[in-house]
């Protein structure tokens, strides 16, 4: 390989990262990424790790709120209270 093929190629990388930096910038612009201009604040991390924490256990959470709609299907009424018949006056006497 002769040094103008070398010099050829390191022009093309160059352009090349150029470019990769000019669609960061613009992505950074449309704020869909954070880049040189732009700091995210708070803390980005523990943002992070929160939508990773939603990934691995969104099927957790399915089931949860599967169980919950379980429990809110229609039951049978209760058994009526099993003390005295209000019908029959006081000291549940007929």
């Amino acid at each position: 390989m002769g040094p103008l093929k070398i010099t050829i190629a390191g022009v093309a990388v160059l352009f090349g990262l150029y470019g990769l930096d000019r669609v960061a910038l613009w992505a950074e612009r449309r704020r869909w990424i954070f880049y040189r201009r732009s700091k995210p604040t708070g803390n980005s991390l523990g943002h992070g790790a929160l939508e990773l924490q939603k990934i691995f256990e969104s099927g957790k959470a399915t089931h949860v709120i599967e169980a919950k709609q379980d429990r809110n299907k229609e039951r049978p009424d209760p058994e009526p209270y099993p003390g005295p018949d209000p019908r029959s006056g006081p000291g549940g006497r007929a």
